[in-house]
């Protein structure tokens, strides 16, 4: 069958509050032209994150029910506990009320100036994170990862020989750990191979360096390899996520992404004095390491959605659904990062907007005019986002991110058929420039003005 559908069916709908180009154009203003600061209520299809916009399932919802909410060894941690351990094979198993909360423990532990940490690509908490302890945060993706129009199968690995390279000009005893994030959501969502894990893991190993993943779309990447390494194709995608986890010391995952679930994370470790080192700061900062600041409901849900996410079924929906956007969109002129990502399709605004240079901020530029032409939410990531050091990103992008399980085709074709209209006009769209900023991460409450 050409036609993949929603392997679900509707049970409870929200309804969308429309609005006019003329509200939406005074929104937009009363905002500083930042898609951060606007009401959810406002929008029309919410393309912001995938992180924690989700919608739970029947069984997620019952577990919600069973949740216990006593404090100490509750049934539901255990139920959660179990659940990572049989698909991670993990023994230290920290529950977060979120990803960065994970980063931030994990930092602090093995952070600190002088230090320096590798990845294919830090995102923006976990690059806040290691520079907020004094660490600096390198990326190494290879370079088709830099190349929107790029056709390699796993942009998202790292490049081997510039890792060799750091660590020995840095000297090992300056890297605390090895990061990769998959999929990589920083170049384009794109894949990260499990050869190029094998291969970072070696490269670790003859350096004594532990390996670790920012894993929140750990499920995605590992359909990808599937789909795409020789040799995984008759391989279930449970059994690629193991080996993924068996390959590393460690992981940081935000369960808003392919844990299905609104709000939750984790901290998986192997040493057992950096798991100490670990809990006790969860204490300190989250709650009992039973909890870790969640309720036992969000636990409940959690062990759930971490059972869901590695269902074959729902996976090839979720990739196939996301590769549908972007297909269109390539069909209309509109050049994206290729080939598709599995969590979304990334706009490259460069080519989008070729007449604003990146000083003033095109993919920025492009999510207002995606908001005031149609009421869609979407988020840049170029120069506003990672520009901060002076120095622009090599790509600028407009990430359009699919929460999971939400929106239908018809939604979807209603995102073409916007991004279609502003580009046939591209050339009206005008460059902005900064009036306000915070210290770190400005994308989020940055202000700006048309020039």
């Amino acid at each position: 069958m050409k036609t993949i559908i929603e392997p679900f069916r509707i049970k409870v709908v929200e309804p969308i509050r429309m609005t006019t180009r003329r509200q939406r154009e005074q929104i937009l203003r009363d905002a500083g032209f930042n898609l951060f600061l606007i009401r959810a209520e406002d929008v029309l299809i919410d393309l912001l994150t995938d992180s924690g916009t989700g919608a739970m399932s029947s069984l997620q919802w019952a577990g919600i029910m069973r949740g216990d909410e006593s404090y100490a060894g509750a049934k539901s941690w255990y139920v959660f506990r179990d659940k990572i351990r049989e698909i991670t094979g993990f023994a230290h198993i920290l529950p977060t009320h979120q990803g960065r909360a994970s980063e931030r423990i994990l930092f602090e532990l093995v952070g600190g100036p002088g230090k320096v940490v590798p990845n294919n690509s830090h995102f923006d908490t976990t690059r806040a994170n290691i520079e907020h302890t004094g660490a600096r945060a390198i990326d190494l993706v290879i370079d088709e990862g830099k190349q929107p129009a790029s056709r390699h199968p796993f942009k998202g690995n790292m490049d081997l020989e510039r890792l060799e390279n750091l660590i020995r000009e840095t000297g090992p005893q300056n890297i605390p750990l090895v990061m990769l994030t998959v999929t990589n959501n920083s170049g384009g969502g794109q894949p990260v191979s499990l050869e190029n894990i094998r291969a970072v893991r070696a490269v670790c190993r003859n350096y004594g360096l532990p390996l670790f993943l920012d894993a929140c779309r750990f499920a995605e990447n590992a359909y990808f390899i599937k789909l795409r390494e020789p040799g995984q194709q008759d391989r279930s995608v449970r059994e690629i996520v193991r080996d993924m986890f068996d390959l590393v010391d460690g992981a940081t995952i935000s369960a808003k992404k392919d844990g299905l679930v609104n709000i939750g994370g984790l901290l998986l470790l192997r040493d057992d004095h950096l798991a100490q080192k670990a809990d006790e700061l969860l204490i300190l900062t989250e709650g009992f390491v039973t909890y870790g600041g969640l309720a036992g409901r969000d636990l409940e849900a959690m062990a759930q959605g971490f059972e869901e996410v590695v269902h074959e079924d729902y996976l090839q929906y979720r990739v196939r659904s996301t590769a549908y956007l972007g297909e269109r969109l390539l069909d209309a002129g509109v050049q994206i990062v290729e080939p598709p990502g599995g969590h979304a399709i990334y706009i490259d605004a460069k080519h989008f907007c070729p007449h604003i240079p990146p000083a003033q901020f095109p993919g920025q530029a492009l999510v207002c005019a995606l908001y005031r032409h149609a009421g869609i939410r979407a988020v840049e990531i170029g120069s506003v986002m990672f520009g901060q050091d002076g120095n622009p990103p090599p790509m600028e992008l407009v990430r359009l991110a699919i929460p999971r399980r939400v929106y239908t085709q018809s939604h979807i074709d209603y995102v073409i058929e916007a991004i279609g209209e502003v580009f046939a006009n591209r050339g009206t769209l005008r460059g902005l420039r900064i009036v306000s900023e915070p210290p770190a991460l400005r994308h989020f409450t940055a202000r700006f003005e048309e020039l």
